[in-house]
């Protein structure tokens, strides 16, 4: 029998830690039983599709009732949770059950929110695995008092959907003309860093169009912000095919500072587009400022207008070259084989 895995998402959306998830229960399906459990939302409609069970939950008194009758059945599990109270519900009921649990805390991606870190540090008192996609977020952990053992284990692409991934054609003509975010419209993730750096040189960047992927409680307001000053820009909200939007685009900009990792990034090197970042936070990691990419200094609004204007005449030669790196970077760096094999051991019964 394959072993067990209850995987409890905090959401049910298809951002990078959704993604991240299915991929992984894909990659480990011929020796584990992975159950997703989460809020209703498109992420479980996946997870369905591609074969695997599901339960839904809203509340952590939902959890409960959800996960009582998987501890009855299962004698042995492994328990994977996105944030600290779902570990700790599961906790609590095998005081009744139990059962021999391997517990992971896993943050595939988000946003780095001060207050999540620190509100990690709650599973100090028990044997719980932490696992973080970049070394940026298990120094952050460390900083806010996570004591448990911090395992990093880079976001990767795997083998079927890096064949089925659409590439963009090689660069045959110079400069940017059509650029793409794909993030999720909140403040952290500073998408309205974009419209503060085109109000500083609206001129010289009124013939760039930015195609804004996502949704999130800022973009009603920014949206409008756009539309009054920006005509080049707009918000689409939830694209359900960011790869095909991908292809589509000469430029990707990530504007979150504190980015655990940047997984529309990674999917962009391997779409060879070229990207620009911040240098700060996980994406900094991801891309070599002038060797497969491109960065500008974190929440500054000028400098970002100026790496645009650059990229706006960028020759062909470089952006083929930023483009062929980073994708060549992704099949060294970021290898599924490598991260799957490193899950594998995590999630075996002890």
């Amino acid at each position: 029998m394959r072993h067990p895995v209850l995987y409890v998402l905090h959401s049910s959306q298809l951002y990078g830690t959704e993604r991240m998830a299915l991929a992984t229960a894909q990659g480990l399906a011929d020796e584990f039983e992975t159950i997703f459990i989460g809020p209703p939302g498109p992420g479980l409609i996946e997870a369905e599709r591609l074969g695997f069970q599901t339960c839904r939950y809203r509340t952590s008194k939902d959890l409960a009732l959800v996960l009582r009758p998987l501890l009855k059945r299962y004698r042995s599990l492994t328990f994977v949770g996105t944030g600290p109270r779902y570990n700790l519900v599961c906790i609590a009921l095998n005081l009744l059950y139990r059962r021999r649990i391997k517990h992971i805390q896993i943050l595939h991606g988000g946003s780095g929110i001060d207050k999540d870190y620190a509100r990690k540090k709650i599973l100090n008192a028990f044997n719980i695995t932490f696992v973080v996609v970049s070394q940026w977020s298990k120094e952050r952990l460390i900083e806010f008092g996570v004591r448990n053992r911090i395992e990093v284990i880079g976001n990767f692409i795997n083998p079927i959907q890096l064949a089925a991934t659409p590439k963009r054609p090689r660069y045959d003509q110079p400069g940017v003309r059509h650029a793409v975010i794909v993030s999720r419209v909140d403040p952290i993730k500073r998408v309205d860093l974009l419209l503060d750096a085109l109000d500083r040189r609206p001129e010289d960047l009124r013939d760039i169009s930015f195609r804004i992927l996502g949704v999130g409680p800022d973009i009603d307001n920014l949206r409008d912000r756009a539309k009054r000053t920006h005509p080049n820009v707009e918000f689409a909200g939830f694209s359900d095919n960011v790869a095909a939007e991908l292809a589509r685009a000469d430029l990707l900009v990530h504007t979150c500072p504190v980015e655990t990792f940047g997984l529309a990034v990674l999917e962009a090197m391997v779409s060879r587009v070229v990207a620009l970042v911040p240098d700060k936070g996980g994406t900094a990691t991801l891309i070599g400022d002038g060797v497969s990419g491109f960065t500008f200094r974190a929440n500054d609004a000028e400098h970002l207008a100026q790496r645009l204007i650059e990229l706006k005449q960028a020759p062909v030669e470089l952006l083929n070259r930023m483009a062929e790196n980073a994708a060549a970077k992704v099949e060294t760096d970021f290898s599924a084989s490598v991260a799957l094999h490193r899950y594998r051991e995590l999630f075996a019964p002890d």
